[in-house]
C-alpha cells in the first residue's frame, strides 16, 4: 500500500523550489498557521487554467490570496480571479502579496459569505474553486454549477480530510459534510469528476 503523505512529499521535493513572493506567502501560511494549498495544488491550479484558457475565475474561499496568486498568473493580463473571504485582515494580506507581484489589477477581492457573492456575481466563470467551511461544502454545489461555462472546472479542495473520509467513526465534525459533498459532486448529471490524491485530496470536475 502506497504511503500518500511520501508520495506528497517526493513530488515536493522533486519540484523546483518556490521563489518571491510564492516563497513569502507559503513562509508566512507556516507562520500563521493557515491552511493554504501550497505549491504542489498551486501547480495543478495553474496548469488546468491555462489547458482550458480559463479568463474568469471564482474562489469561494480565499484566504490571504495564495491560491489566487496561482490563478491570476495563469488567466493572463486579460483576466480577472473573483476572490471571497470573510477576513478583512486576509483580503489586505492578499493585497500586499499580489500588489508586490504584479497581479492586484486582476483580482476582484469580497469580504463576505462566498455563497452569498457568488450569488450576486453575473457568471458564467471558466473555473471556480472550492475551499470554503467544510461544513457548507454540500449546499455550496448547486450553487456553483450554475454559475460555470459548459467545459469549464470546479475545483474542490480537501477531499480526503487528512483520511478522515476513511474512518469508520470520523475524528472530525465536518467529515461527514465532506463524504456528502463528495457523493452528491460524483453523482451529478451535469459533471463528470476525478478525484486525484494529491496533498489533501483534489476534485476536479468538468461541467458537460
Amino acid at each position: 500500500m502506497i504511503d500518500f503523505g511520501q508520495v506528497n512529499e517526493y513530488l515536493a521535493r522533486v519540484q523546483p523550489p518556490s521563489e518571491g513572493v510564492t516563497a513569502e506567502m507559503e513562509a508566512y501560511g507556516r507562520e500563521i498557521g493557515f491552511p493554504f494549498i501550497g505549491p504542489l495544488v498551486g501547480r495543478l491550479l495553474a496548469m488546468l487554467t491555462r489547458m482550458i484558457g480559463a479568463r474568469r475565475v471564482f474562489e469561494c474561499g480565499s484566504g490571504y490570496g495564495y491560491s489566487a496568486l496561482w490563478f491570476a498568473d495563469a488567466v493572463g493580463d486579460q483576466g480577472e480571479v473573483w476572490c471571497t473571504d470573510t477576513s478583512a485582515e486576509h483580503a489586505a494580506k492578499a493585497e500586499e502579496f499580489l500588489g508586490r507581484a504584479g497581479l492586484w489589477d486582476r483580482i476582484r477581492f469580497r469580504i463576505g459569505d462566498a455563497n452569498e457573492i457568488l450569488a450576486e456575481t453575473e457568471g458564467p466563470f471558466d473555473v471556480i474553486l472550492v475551499d470554503i467551511d467544510k461544513q457548507d461544502y454540500p449546499s455550496t454545489l448547486e450553487r456553483t454549477v450554475p454559475k460555470l461555462r459548459p467545459g469549464g472546472l470546479l475545483i474542490t479542495d480537501n477531499l480526503l480530510w487528512d483520511g478522515d473520509v476513511l474512518r469508520e467513526t470520523p475524528k472530525h465534525e465536518w467529515t461527514p459534510a465532506i463524504r456528502e459533498y463528495t457523493r452528491l459532486l460524483v453523482a451529478h448529471p451535469a459533471l463528470e469528476t476525478v478525484i486525484l490524491p494529491l496533498r489533501d485530496g483534489v476534485g476536479v470536475s468538468r461541467r458537460r
